[in-house]
């Protein structure tokens, strides 16, 4: 008699971490993980609730594997709307057998041992834990990279986010943990890391003892230090915690990626300020200045929030402006969602769906452009690649400037998952590269190339 499960994740790549030691604590408990739906005895979605687009796609994927699961199987949805809005999602979707949020991971084996008739064992209630799953060894992931989250929940106050009432206030890993779980992927074969947390540079704030508290520069200089770890990649910082030093860490550190993930939401300084959040277009292009004084290769990728309240046509063209004088790499836009519970919400000034439509097709069409001549302007140089996967029988890859999963990818003529390759650019089709293998290496650093 099997006991099987097949879960799928939506939304960030912390919910994948999630997932990932999900499936650890599963299979510590005699469960097998399914390719699809159909062989399951149970079915789980591990849910996204950051806008309505994505809590939308949560709704439709539910009712997709209930459809797809084979009769007498059953549906566990897990996540962040299942954290915010369970009670909702079990009035609403009374087919789902269960409903778990962050902090009841701690039940899930049992509730599968009772789902499935393995084990009848009565549900007790744990004390809630939400972050019951750090200390939770996790599979390694079957791609050559892997997310580790280093902190959980986030104590900014910005008006639009409802991710401090779905995971709570900032909390940090204690390094070492961090290191551990560092130390298991890359002995298992993974070669880059990719540090990611709500308020990543941040990290540590919260740990104690002051006044000499870890922070995100300490834990780099320690990840360092781990065997073979040949890169990793920094998502999700917030610029006002960007210091001069931690600019010099990644600019310098052979092991840490020249990519700045920006989060700068807008460039005009009113409606920044209407979203509780510091600086604006010009304080941003000095930040951007200051970055590729110190890293003129640097990569840099932000995310961007489209039809806020009271957001005008002048606003919108200050962003593309501002996005045609920062000209960064690779750029997001996403349209505003007013989330239940935070301030912005209750702001007049709104902005329909077809006008933030527009607005948005005209931004991505400015940056499409400024990431099309970026990438033309690689043809010719020699870059370090890892190579992620054989899609259709041609290798595809990364190099320091794309991050896995959201950037462009570069394809090559030859090369196997997990492989290091150096390659020359040949050619560029908007965020796309293509490149030629001369040899094999060991580095994102474009000047160990020579």
């Amino acid at each position: 008699m099997s006991r099987s499960y097949h879960l799928t994740t939506l939304g960030c790549a912390k919910n994948q971490v999630d997932s990932d030691k999900l499936e650890a604590m599963l299979a510590a408990a005699g469960y097998e993980a399914v390719a699809t739906a159909e062989q399951a005895d149970v079915v789980m979605v591990n849910t996204c609730a950051f806008i309505e687009d994505a809590r939308r796609e949560s709704v439709e994927t539910i009712l997709e594997v209930q459809d797809a699961r084979r009769p007498g199987a059953h549906t566990i949805v897990l996540g962040c709307m299942a954290q915010r809005f369970g009670v909702d999602v079990a009035a609403a979707l009374p087919e789902v057998d269960a409903v778990l949020g962050l902090d009841r991971y701690g039940e899930l084996v049992a509730t599968m041992d009772r789902l499935t008739g393995w084990k009848p064992v009565e549900i007790r209630r744990r004390r809630p834990l939400m972050d019951i799953l750090h200390q939770v060894d996790r599979v390694a992931p079957s791609t050559p990279y892997a997310y580790v989250k280093v902190a959980e929940g986030c104590d900014k106050p910005c008006t639009f986010c409802a991710i401090p009432l779905i995971r709570g206030a900032q909390r940090s890993r204690r390094p070492i943990e961090i290191r551990q779980e560092v130390e298991g992927l890359t002995a298992a074969g993974v070669s880059e890391i990719v540090l990611v947390a709500q308020d990543l540079a941040a990290y540590g704030r919260d740990l104690e003892p002051a006044p000499r508290r870890p922070g995100i520069i300490d834990l780099l200089e320690s990840l360092s230090e781990v065997d073979g770890l040949q890169a990793m990649r920094l998502l999700y910082l917030y610029p006002r915690e960007i210091s001069p030093e931690l600019i010099s860490t990644m600019a310098s550190n052979p092991r840490v990626a020249s990519y700045f993930d920006l989060s700068l939401q807008h460039a005009t300084q009113r409606l920044l300020r209407a979203m509780k959040r510091p600086g604006g277009g010009e304080r941003y292009r000095q930040l951007i200045d200051q970055i590729r004084s110190e890293a003129p290769d640097a990569a840099l990728r932000s995310s961007f929030i489209v039809g806020f309240p009271g957001e005008t046509d002048e606003d919108v063209e200050e962003l593309a402006e501002f996005l045609q004088d920062a000209s960064l790499d690779w750029a997001g836009f996403f349209p505003y969602s007013p989330e239940q519970g935070t301030p912005a919400a209750e702001l007049e000034g709104r902005i329909s769906p077809e006008e933030v439509g527009e607005r948005l097709r005209h931004l991505q069409g400015v940056q499409e452009e400024i990431t099309a001549a970026a990438n033309l302007d690689q043809v010719g140089e020699v870059v370090e690649v890892l190579v992620d996967m054989v899609e259709d029988g041609l290798p595809v890859g990364r190099s320091y400037r794309q991050a896995p999963e959201i950037d462009g990818m570069i394809t090559l003529d030859r090369g196997e998952p997990g492989e290091w390759v150096t390659a020359e650019v040949i050619g560029a089709f908007g965020a796309d590269i293509e490149a030629r293998v001369l040899t094999g290496t060991g580095s994102w650093r474009l000047e160990t190339t020579a």
